[in-house]
């Protein structure tokens, strides 16, 4: 007999291993024991060579179905003889720190809770070691019940039972509870709880109302999906006139009927995760017309949670609909509501009833959104059911820090030994409240990853709430702070998600961000590294007119890209509608004197001044509307299969040892081919694949010159899908290897996990 103490390294809390390993050791005959430390599992495992390899070989090759193992060690050690095998007290321990993401219900705790002979038939709150809330409920680590929010609710004997027995799916489930002991569901504002609370709200759904719901890590707006005046109402009162609702759809049925699912979507449909996904409408879709309106996919997810499984179904009589509107519960600017005071204040004037329930979501998590690129995953916002699983990177493991992260669609990202934890998504900074729950967020993930930054990195930009939010964080705590330049960032981010340490041609194309010069850029090429950056090229420059109204009204950026390529400008804009001549005259005294005026180089405003000239959208009521509609328009042509009748013509110069990508001419061919009658559809296509024909250029040129064969592409821009399918395309034809993004947004959603790496791998 010898003992061996055993490390399982990864995400091993939360879900099932300890009970996992007991069973494991009960087959083989193994005595000893298991217990959480913080930062991994340590098991004691006492028989014979044979029986322990046995033991082993279980982790390596049925682990638990929600379990991640990232490593395992194993060392021969002297112990007292054991009798047993025990789930010992869980000890805090220094070292690395996973923390499992919330787990959408699983498949037999769906079936028990539609089954009239469980105890937990249509119970809310059903889970077990293999589902159920963990992040959103976490107080401190290790995993435990007394340090989550289920510490409040005792368990019943039955409960208790299972939560101690090996033989039972709950052995060891923390948010083990019932219909006797667990949390409740209730009407905030009267005395309907329960099933009443369900049916009521089930009631009103279906008479066209719309309800506020509380479910694992926020507030959801609700009401049916097929119901245009019910979704036309939402949108006036949530002041939401075009951005796309989510749909929570009742199966895989349902969304095979109302969508296109390519091979490889259903996995993650239908996976624990079960994050928003964008699917290709069908053409046979019931689903109310402004819930995308001018889009060709919808954003799908299925119930993750029991309460929403019994909004589609329970034996009250009421015949539901299969497509729910399942949308964020925040005010336009704020966090998703976590409370019911934030959700009677913010989004009570929204709804005709809020269903919510007393178990405390201590960390916000909204849900995930992804796109689908190249047969893979395409990170929109990076969230509940994947955050905060860490990346690993190779460099100092000794750095602790934070990446505060983008002033829009901000999350931050915290360095602890070597990993990188992306936060939750929060929000958009221009918001009090959402600095205040970036600040909340922040400080309890840095408790329970045990981590305790020696810098902090923000972006550089002087107006941004994020800085302002570092630079007091950094001076409370007495640290360093980094400022980082955005576009580098991105890049970074892109390097560390492909944990890449060579050099790279950054292509970072994005709507705005504060370059060293203090202008405007976001149409960047950037040789990188993890010691810096040199800026090689860019876009054309153009003068951006308009402070903040020139990032939504693109017709704006057009008039000054036109006036750089055509004497009668004036005359153009008119015959495109763009403005009149007043307003022509207007924009252009503002911009030759530099009244509200600065120099630009975004990308991403050429492509809303393009979708301006081609008449698809004048100005954006959200951000990236203008841009992700021409898009769709260009997604069109290609779907008929057949060639551009004609190209856009556009270059790559040389200013000043700098290569410019000439997009002002590029505008300005796309509007002289529009007025002569070409198709708006096929000039949205030629557009993106001169846009994509530039990148090759500018990236073959600059291999010639700095013999690097990398690209990078990141920015918010490449979150268009059809310009990043043909630019890796195109690049790898010319031998290039390109680095994408696939788990972290490319859009600001990711910068923060560039900003923490670069505290990580930069030397001075």
């Amino acid at each position: 007999m010898i003992t061996v103490n055993i490390h399982v390294y990864g995400i091993v809390q939360g879900v099932g291993f300890r009970p996992f390993t007991s069973l494991a050791a009960a087959k083989h005959g193994i005595h000893g024991t298991v217990a959480n430390k913080g930062s991994y599992v340590e098991i004691i495992a006492q028989g014979s060579r044979e029986a322990i390899d046995g033991f082993i070989s279980e982790f390596r090759s049925n682990p638990p179905d929600r379990a991640v193992i990232l490593g395992l060690d194993e060392l021969e050690t002297e112990a007292p003889v054991f009798d047993s095998f025990e789930i010992i007290e869980s000890e805090k321990e220094y070292g690395d720190i996973f923390i499992s993401p919330d787990i959408a219900t699983c498949d037999k705790c769906k079936a028990e809770l539609f089954d009239k002979n469980n105890r937990r038939y249509l119970h809310p709150f059903i889970n077990c070691t293999q589902c159920g809330p963990r992040l959103t409920i976490l107080d401190s680590m290790p995993y435990d019940r007394e340090r989550t929010s289920m510490k409040v609710f005792p368990m019943c004997e039955n409960c208790m039972g299972e939560y101690y027995s090996p033989m039972t799916r709950r052995f060891d489930a923390q948010p083990v509870c019932c219909n006797d002991c667990g949390p409740e569901l209730y009407i905030i504002g009267e005395n309907t709880k329960g099933s009443a609370a369900i049916t009521k709200t089930r009631r009103l759904i279906m008479s066209g109302g719309i309800a506020a719901v509380k479910g694992i890590g926020g507030f959801h707006l609700c009401c049916d999906a097929k119901n245009t005046e019910a979704v036309e109402r939402l949108r006036k009162l949530k002041h939401r006139p075009m951005k796309p609702f989510a749909v929570m759809m009742r199966d895989m049925e349902t969304v095979n009927r109302e969508c296109i699912v390519a091979p490889g979507q259903e996995k993650y449909l239908t996976g624990w995760q079960k994050p928003i996904m964008l699917l290709e409408k069908s053409a046979e879709q019931s689903l109310s017309g402004r819930i995308a309106p001018d889009n060709l996919t919808v954003g799908v997810m299925l119930p993750y949670a029991p309460v929403q499984m019994l909004l589609f179904d329970y034996p009250d009589g009421i015949e539901m609909t299969d497509c729910l509107v399942m949308t964020s519960g925040n005010a336009r600017g704020a966090p998703i509501c976590r409370d019911d005071e934030s959700a009677v204040k913010e989004i009570g004037s929204f709804c005709d009833l809020i269903l919510s329930h007393n178990r405390n979501i201590l960390i916000r998590a909204d849900d995930s959104v992804v796109d689908w690129l190249c047969g893979k995953p395409y990170m929109i916002r990076r969230s509940r059911g994947f955050a905060p699983l860490p990346f690993m990177l190779k460099g100092d493991k000794t750095v602790q820090a934070v990446g505060i992260g983008g002033e829009l669609k901000n999350s931050f990202c915290a360095a602890r030994n070597g990993m990188l934890y992306p936060s939750p998504y929060i929000g958009d900074m221009a918001d009090i409240r959402t600095v205040k729950a970036l600040g909340e967020s922040l400080e309890r993930m840095l408790d329970m990853l045990e981590c305790e930054p020696s810098v902090i990195v923000a972006d550089k930009h002087p107006l941004y709430n994020t800085l302002s939010f570092a630079e007091e964080y950094a001076k409370k705590h007495s640290l360093p702070l980094v400022k980082l330049q955005h576009h580098y960032a991105h890049i970074l981010s892109c390097m560390a998600e492909n944990n890449y340490d060579g050099r790279v041609i950054g292509v970072s194309f994005d709507g705005t961000g504060y370059g060293d010069d203090g202008t405007v850029w976001g149409g960047e090429l950037l040789i990188s590294d993890w010691q810096g950056y040199e800026r090689a090229g860019s876009i054309t420059p153009f003068k951006q007119v308009g402070g903040d109204l020139s990032a939504k009204e693109g017709w704006r950026i057009a008039v000054q890209l036109l006036r750089q390529r055509f004497e009668n400008a004036g005359e153009i804009c008119e015959q495109l509608d763009l403005c009149d001549s007043k307003t022509f005259k207007l924009q252009s005294v503002m911009a030759d004197k530099g009244l509200n005026t600065v120099a630009s180089t975004s990308m991403g405003r050429v492509f809303d001044a393009v979708s301006a000239i081609l008449g698809i959208r004048s100005a954006s009521t959200f951000e990236g509307e203008a841009s992700t509609a021409l898009m769709y328009h260009a997604e069109m042509f290609e779907r008929r299969k057949k060639e551009p009748a004609f190209s856009l013509s556009c270059s790559c110069t040389e200013e000043e040892d700098m290569l410019r990508l000439d997009t002002s001419s590029l505008a300005a061919e796309t509007a002289r081919r529009y007025l002569e009658g070409a198709d708006r559809a096929e000039l949205a296509f030629c557009f993106h694949k001169a846009v994509m024909e530039l990148i090759a250029e500018a990236c073959i040129r600059l291999r010639q010159q700095y013999g690097i064969s990398t690209a990078a592409l990141s920015g918010g821009v490449f979150q268009n899908r059809l310009l990043t399918r043909m630019t890796k395309e195109q690049l790898e034809a010319n031998g290039f290897k390109v680095l994408l993004h696939s788990l972290v947004p490319p859009n600001d959603g990711g910068i923060a996990l560039g900003q923490a790496a670069y505290a990580v791998k930069h030397r001075e």
